[in-house]
C-alpha cells in the first residue's frame, strides 16, 4: 500500500505575501494574529493605501508613518526589489498617492545610508501624468524639507521632459497649484528636447511671474485658446450653435476640457456643450460625468458613443480604473442607458477572476469595519470590493457557495457567534445587477468579525476557501478553524499590520489590492507552481 504516492497529494507551493507560522500579536478585534515580513506588509498596505486617510483601525498619520518606515526598512534591505514595486505600483496598480510617497522616502533613505543610483529612476517611474512633477515636489518638500537633492531634480526633470506639453499645461498648470509648471521647471531645470518644448518652458516661466506674456508662435494650442479667452461671452454662446465637429475641433485645437468649460461660458453647461466635449474626453472623464451628461439631456447618439467607449475591452486595459470605479458610477447614473456598458467594463476589469472547478467556500466580510471607506469622498467601501470581487468570483466557479459574515455580538451583552447570509448567485444575472440584490436585500451586516465562527458554520469539505476580508477577526484563531490540508487564500483588503493566518506555504495564502491583478496566482498555486510578486 503506497504511503505518499496518492490520488490526493499536492505538491509543496509557496505565494510571495509571507508570515510568522504561529501567532505573535493580535488583530485590531483581539483574535489571533500572524505578523508579516516587511515586503510582505509593504505591499498589503500600498495596494490599499490612498495616503492620509483614516481606516476604521489606524489614523491616517499613524498608517502613513508605518508606511514611511516600511519603505525606508525594505530599500535599505532590497532596493531593486522596492525600485520595481514601486514602478508596478503606480503603473499596473495604479496607485497614485502611494507610490509617490513611496518614491519619496525611497530616496531619502537611499540618501541618508550614503548609497548612490536608482533614486532618479525610482522618481521617473512614477510619474507618469502631468500633474505630479509638482506633485512629488509638494511631497518632498512637505516631509523632507525645501532642498531638493540631486537625484529627485533629476528625476523630476527626465519626467518632464517626457510629460509637459501644451495640452498638459492647459489642463493642470494653474493657481490652484502650490506648485505650478514654472516653479517646477525653476527647481529642476529640465533640458527642453527641442524647440517647441523650449518655447513652452519659456512661456510657462513667463506667465508664472507676468500673465500679460505672448504665446511665441510654435505654440498652436495656447494660441487658440488665448484667442478662445478674448472672445466675449455673447460669442462664447453662439459657438454652440454651429455643427457639432466645427464646435468639437473649436474646443479641441484649443485644449478646452470639460473643467474650463464651465468658467469660459460664465453658466451651467447645457447638453450642446457636453456633445462637443465628449469626443475629446479622456475614458476616466467620461465615466465620472455619466449623472452630468443624463442631467444635461445629452442625445441618446451621443450616450451610445460614450457607452461603447466604456465597455471597449482596449480602453477598459488601457484606462486601469478600479472595478468598483464601475460600480460607482453605476450607483450615481440617474438613467439606466449606461448599464449595459458598465457591466461590460466591470466585467472586463475583472478578467483574471479565475473559473475554478470544485467545490468553493467563498466568504466576503460585510463587518462594521468593512464598511470604511477608500477615501475621503465615501463612494467606494471596503464591502463594496469584497462584495464586488466574491461575487464574480462565484459566479464563475463549477460551484460556490457565496456568505456574508460578521459576528452576532453587536453589544457586549449579546452571545457570541458568528452572524451569516448565504447569497444565492444566480446563473446568468449580471454583476451589478448582482450586487444590487446583495445591497437591497440586507448582505452588509455590520458588527464584529468572526471569521472562525464563519468557517466552522459553513465549511462542509469544500476544495478551497477564500476570503475577503481586512483580516481583523475577533475570535480565536482562523488557520485553526479550517483543516490544515484545505487551501485558504485570503483577500486583504486593508493592510493592517497583523493578518488572521498564516501566509506563504502549506496551503495558507494571502492577497490583497484593488484590482484583479492577484487572481492569476490562485490556478497557479493550484497547478502546483510557486506564485511570485507581480512585478
Amino acid at each position: 500500500m503506497s504511503k505518499f504516492n496518492s490520488s490526493h497529494v499536492r505538491p509543496l507551493v509557496s505565494s510571495p505575501v509571507v508570515s510568522e507560522s504561529v501567532p505573535s500579536g493580535l488583530t485590531h478585534e483581539g483574535g489571533a494574529g500572524y505578523a508579516r515580513d516587511p515586503k510582505s506588509e509593504l505591499f498589503l498596505l500600498a495596494v490599499t493605501n490612498m495616503v492620509g486617510e483614516n481606516t476604521f483601525y489606524e489614523t491616517s498619520d499613524k498608517r502613513d508613518d508605518r508606511y514611511a518606515e516600511l519603505v525606508r526598512a525594505v530599500t535599505i534591505a532590497d532596493p531593486d526589489w522596492t525600485a520595481r514595486f514601486l514602478a508596478w505600483l503606480r503603473g499596473t496598480a495604479n496607485m497614485r498617492s502611494a507610490s509617490l510617497v513611496g518614491a519619496a522616502h525611497f530616496v531619502k533613505a537611499r540618501l541618508d545610508a550614503g548609497e548612490q543610483g536608482m533614486s532618479r529612476q525610482v522618481v521617473d517611474s512614477v510619474l507618469q501624468r502631468a500633474d505630479e512633477p509638482g506633485e512629488f515636489i509638494a511631497c518632498w518638500t512637505s516631509h523632507h524639507g525645501r532642498t531638493l537633492p540631486k537625484p529627485v531634480k533629476r528625476g523630476v526633470a527626465d519626467a518632464v521632459r517626457r510629460l509637459y506639453d501644451e495640452r498638459a499645461s492647459v489642463k493642470w498648470d494653474s493657481v490652484a497649484r502650490g506648485f505650478r509648471f514654472g516653479d517646477v521647471l525653476n527647481l529642476v531645470h529640465p533640458t527642453p528636447v527641442d524647440d517647441k518644448q523650449g518655447d513652452l518652458f519659456t512661456h510657462v516661466l513667463d506667465r508664472r511671474y507676468d500673465n500679460s506674456s505672448s504665446v511665441p508662435a510654435s505654440l498652436d494650442v495656447l494660441r487658440a485658446r488665448a484667442d478662445l479667452m478674448a472672445w466675449p461671452v455673447e460669442q462664447r454662446r453662439a459657438l454652440f450653435g454651429q455643427d457639432r465637429d466645427t464646435v468639437t475641433s473649436t474646443l479641441r485645437n484649443a485644449g478646452m476640457t470639460w473643467e474650463s468649460a464651465a468658467g469660459w461660458l460664465q453658466g451651467p453647461l447645457t447638453a450642446e456643450v457636453w456633445e462637443a466635449l465628449v469626443p475629446s474626453m479622456g475614458y476616466m472623464a467620461q465615466l465620472r460625468n455619466l449623472r452630468n451628461l443624463d442631467e444635461a439631456g445629452v442625445s441618446d447618439e451621443v450616450a451610445a458613443e460614450v457607452a461603447a467607449r466604456l465597455a471597449d475591452p482596449a480602453q477598459v486595459a488601457r484606462s486601469r480604473q478600479l472595478p468598483m470605479r464601475f460600480l460607482s458610477a453605476y450607483r450615481a447614473a440617474p438613467s439606466l442607458r449606461w448599464a449595459w456598458a458598465l457591466e461590460q467594463a466591470i466585467t472586463r476589469s475583472l478578467a483574471n477572476v479565475p473559473a475554478l472547478d470544485g467545490r468553493t467556500l467563498i466568504l466576503v466580510d460585510t463587518s462594521s469595519s468593512m464598511q470604511a471607506s477608500f477615501s475621503r469622498d465615501g463612494s467606494l467601501m471596503r464591502w463594496d470590493a469584497a462584495a464586488v470581487f466574491g461575487i464574480a468570483l462565484g459566479s464563475r466557479c463549477a460551484e460556490a457557495d457565496v456568505v456574508s459574515f460578521s459576528s452576532a455580538q453587536y453589544y457586549s451583552s449579546d452571545p457570541p457567534g458568528p452572524r451569516t447570509m448565504v447569497f444565492p448567485v444566480k446563473g446568468g444575472e449580471s454583476l451589478l445587477r448582482s450586487v444590487d440584490r446583495w445591497k437591497t436585500d440586507g448582505y452588509f451586516l455590520g458588527g464584529g468579525t468572526d471569521t472562525a465562527g464563519a468557517l466552522r458554520r459553513h465549511f462542509a469539505g469544500h476544495d478551497r476557501v477564500v476570503i475577503l476580508t481586512d483580516e481583523q477577526s475577533s475570535e480565536g484563531d482562523v488557520h485553526r478553524a479550517l483543516p490544515e490540508h484545505v487551501p485558504m487564500y485570503t483577500w486583504n483588503l486593508a493592510g493592517y499590520r497583523h493578518g488572521h493566518a498564516p501566509s506563504g506555504g502549506r496551503d495558507r495564502h494571502a492577497f490583497g489590492g484593488l484590482t484583479d491583478e492577484a487572481f492569476r496566482m490562485i490556478p497557479l498555486l493550484e497547478s502546483g507552481r510557486n506564485a511570485v510578486w507581480p512585478f
